[in-house]
């Protein structure tokens, strides 16, 4: 299994960036991705999840309406599209792969112990 992030940078407050995950080594159509984000002396900390399968996505309350996950089957590539940034969303950026079971909810997908699987980060950092 191998996990890919790119697309993190610099942006200012209420600004956007897009982050991509590249995945290869796994059949994609049965696995759920997260994006998991860690700032600096803070825990690990669940943003997103989708089910490429089916498109289903989850999210934590921090970033709904703001942040929206997408996959492109075709490509095994799944994006978090990130929207009205602020200085709080500064941390490193995660995507992680979970054989999705299925019958589980939110905060099930969005807990970062479950995952075995992870990229190696990219940054992203928030100023005023």
């Amino acid at each position: 299994v191998q996990l890919v992030e790119s697309g993190g940078g610099l942006a200012q407050a209420g600004g956007s960036l897009r982050l991509s995950c590249a995945a290869s080594g796994f059949r994609f159509a049965n696995y759920a991705i997260g994006w998991f984000r860690q700032a600096p002396g803070k825990e690990r900390e669940g943003v997103s999840c989708i089910a490429p399968s089916d498109g289903t996505t989850y999210y934590a309350d921090s970033v709904k309406g703001r942040f929206t996950a997408s996959s492109d089957n075709t490509k095994n590539m799944v994006y978090l599209q990130m929207n009205s940034l602020t200085p709080e969303d500064t941390a490193v950026y995660y995507c992680a792969a979970i054989f999705d079971r299925r019958g589980y909810g939110s905060a099930w997908y969005l807990t970062h112990r479950h995952y075995t699987n992870w990229g190696q980060g990219t940054q992203v950092t928030v100023s005023l």
